[in-house]
């Protein structure tokens, strides 16, 4: 199973891991953390390059928080966070996604080389599909959400997720395919977090091979959700205030459960962690050794 991106064709054949790079001053998880005002960001390049070292297969460049009830961000704005981080993270022999609604965002750094668009409105903006067919080979994650970041949570779906959430990232790829756009260019995500109660959240994670039947490769983002928080903490008081070390362990948990369900790839914070995980899961899960064959003990 091979991702088409613009530089890379990504093995999908074991699962992937894509380090989040937030160039925001307010990610629910690491808000400011990697932003500097200005031009440079150099606290960005710097994790950029250390995800790489910890093991990450991708980089994801976000440069607009879309935690619930965030405000938008105009486009200069992050036009100014996001192409410095880009040009610097094509250099480091990865591919390298951007997580953005705005076609001129696309435009811009596929012009500079990113090879991923990842897009929590799945190409429903006004003229962004029509980045991603015009180019010739980006890959594109189209991830399903309930409303919008600033009333998602407000009003989460009704009802049954799994076939909705299957029915709109089928159709969301279809619409795209008849555009021109290559199946193989193409990963879905569930969209965790964005518009579902937390029952809802973990329904699509315990069901998640149900969403194998659009017949694309999944990408699952659990990392330091509040649904995780909801289930590991000993009291409802304890949600919010979950430290995000104290939710590491929950992320690391909910991206080898969701691999082991079908995701290709994972999108995380805590990459080194992340990856040492599933080098057990790989180990678990690989072919018993022929007779005659010794493990180290």
């Amino acid at each position: 199973m091979i991702w088409q991106t613009s530089r890379f064709h990504i093995n999908l054949d074991q699962p992937r891991v894509m380090g989040i790079v937030n160039v925001t001053p307010d990610s629910f998880s690491d808000g400011g953390k990697y932003f500097s005002a200005g031009g440079a960001q150099p606290a960005a390049f710097a994790h950029c390059e250390q995800l790489v070292k910890d093991g990450a297969d991708m980089l994801d460049i976000g440069g607009e928080s879309t935690r619930p009830g965030a405000p938008p961000v105009p486009l200069d704005e992050e036009l100014a966070r996001v192409l410095p981080v880009v040009r610097h993270a094509v250099t480091l022999g990865v591919p390298v996604s951007v997580d953005t609604y705005k076609p001129e965002v696309m435009a811009a750094v596929l012009d500079l080389g990113a090879d991923i668009i990842n897009d929590i409105w799945a190409l429903r903006q006004p003229g962004a599909a029509a980045v991603v067919a015009a180019h010739p080979a980006c890959g594109v994650c189209l991830m399903h959400m309930h409303r919008e970041p600033q009333t998602m949570q407000a009003a989460p779906m009704d009802g049954d997720v799994v076939p909705q959430v299957l029915a709109f990232l089928q159709q969301a790829a279809t619409e795209l395919r008849a555009l021109g756009v290559a199946a193989g260019r193409i990963v879905l995500d569930p969209g965790i977090g964005f518009g579902k109660t937390v029952a809802q959240n973990f329904a699509l994670l315990a069901r998640q091979r149900e969403l194998l039947a659009a017949g694309y490769p999944l990408l699952a983002g659990w990392s330091r959700k509040s649904s995780l928080a909801a289930v590991s903490s000993s009291s409802l008081a304890q949600v919010a205030q979950l430290d995000i070390i104290d939710r590491m362990v929950p992320s690391v948990t909910a991206a080898v459960l969701a691999v082991d369900r079908g995701a290709r790839v994972v999108r995380v914070h805590d990459v080194r962690e992340t990856v040492q995980a599933l080098k057990v899961w790989l180990a678990a899960t690989a072919p018993e050794p022929t007779s005659g064959q010794v493990g180290a003990p």
